[in-house]
């Protein structure tokens, strides 16, 4: 046995094998073949081999006989185990991926995996079949009957893409001074104080909390973003009513750009985001004067991820509101903070996506009648 196959490797083989019985980062059965390897390499007798490892000569022999076969990594590995039949055929694994995709049985919000067993039975010649062999079969198509997502699916409708369009298009431009752009949204934040003070962190040891916390109510954060140039502002209120925007929209035409002409409104579609929130918070005349200098411009229904400004709250909620905060003092000097450096850092949103790539990615949810000419063609 030992003349017929004898076990020669490279250098490159040698020092792989060596490295990995010295590292032992590894299945003990295939560290003994790679010791196996090298032995007989080194010219020791299988019987040696065998005794000083604590195998069999048997064993030695048909790991050198499948180095020379089929080369080092086919000597380390384990044959294929045939393992038991599978207990579904094809026609039943088709027939147990419609009935998990089926309306779950009356009473019933969703299919168990007991459920889908029984059913299986019902249907087929099977006496019974165990919750597993239906969770592998499930595994294997990647199906989860008892998971739900929610999703908001928006019909592209001709409304839809004059909106994406319009928005798209003030994004590419190039506006003065005198004719900002600014992207503007709200979105509510949790006021959560500590119960017990927190311990700061020392060498090998993180900070520590208490899972304990107080709820202290809830606060709303307004946000501005210039789509042009390096500019947001973050205002922090106690409520988000129709008055709070119309306070906002003051504060950007006299604070923010008291010398524009226009001031376009990249906004969403919420019930207070309209002119006449302005009419009810302000006199007539006040209303008419900012409105004569805003220009609001919505987003599509259910495609609020058009609206620049949701990146910078994400950004914020990553780099600021990523803890505990339990006043609505702190909360406001926490983000003014924040506000400032992200402005004294010139930090920019940069967006990709024009009206060329939306009608390129897009093209086959664009109506038809609305077709761009490099779809139709």
């Amino acid at each position: 046995m030992n003349v017929r196959y004898m076990v020669e490797l490279t250098a490159e083989e040698r020092r792989d094998l060596a490295g990995m019985v010295a590292s032992g980062a590894t299945r003990a059965r295939k560290l003994r073949r790679a010791q196996v390897l090298l032995a007989a390499d080194a010219g020791i007798t299988d019987r040696t081999i065998a005794v000083s490892i604590g195998i069999s000569p048997a064993t030695v022999y048909r790991i050198k006989r499948r180095f020379v076969e089929r080369g080092v990594a086919y000597a380390l590995q384990d044959d294929p185990r045939p393992g038991a039949a599978r207990k579904l055929t094809v026609k039943d694994e088709v027939l147990l991926v419609a009935v998990a995709c089926s309306t779950p049985p009356e009473g019933r919000a969703r299919w168990t995996l007991e459920l889908l067993a029984g059913a299986l039975v019902r249907l087929t010649a099977h006496e019974q079949l165990s919750r597993e062999t239906v969770r592998r079969r499930l595994h294997e198509k990647d199906l989860k009957p008892w998971q739900k997502k929610m999703w908001c699916i928006p019909t592209v409708s001709a409304e839809f893409v004059a909106r994406m369009e319009d928005v798209l298009d003030l994004y590419t431009a190039h506006p003065p001074r005198t004719r900002p752009v600014v992207c503007f949204d709200e979105t509510p934040t949790q006021l959560i104080g500590e119960k017990r003070a927190p311990l700061p962190p020392a060498p090998g040891q993180p900070q520590r909390y208490d899972y304990e916390y107080r709820r202290n109510g809830t606060a709303n954060l307004f946000v501005f973003l210039d789509a042009h140039r390096p500019w947001r502002h973050v205002k922090v209120t106690a409520h988000r009513t129709g008055r709070d925007f119309a306070e906002c929209m003051r504060d950007l035409v006299d604070t923010h750009y008291p010398h524009a002409r226009r001031i376009r409104v990249v906004l969403d579609n919420l019930s207070t985001h309209t002119p006449a929130a302005l009419y009810e918070a302000f006199p007539p005349e006040e209303a008419r004067r900012l409105l004569r200098i805003l220009e609001f411009h919505y987003t599509p229904k259910h495609a609020s991820w058009l609206n620049m400004v949701e990146i910078e709250i994400g950004v914020l909620a990553r780099q600021c509101l990523d803890r505990r905060i339990g006043d609505l003092p702190t909360l406001q000097r926490e983000i003014t903070a924040w506000n400032r450096q992200r402005n004294e850092t010139r930090a920019r949103i940069r967006w990709l996506f024009d009206i060329h790539r939306a009608r390129e990615k897009m093209r086959r949810t664009y109506p038809q009648r609305h077709q761009p000419a490099a779809a139709a063609a």
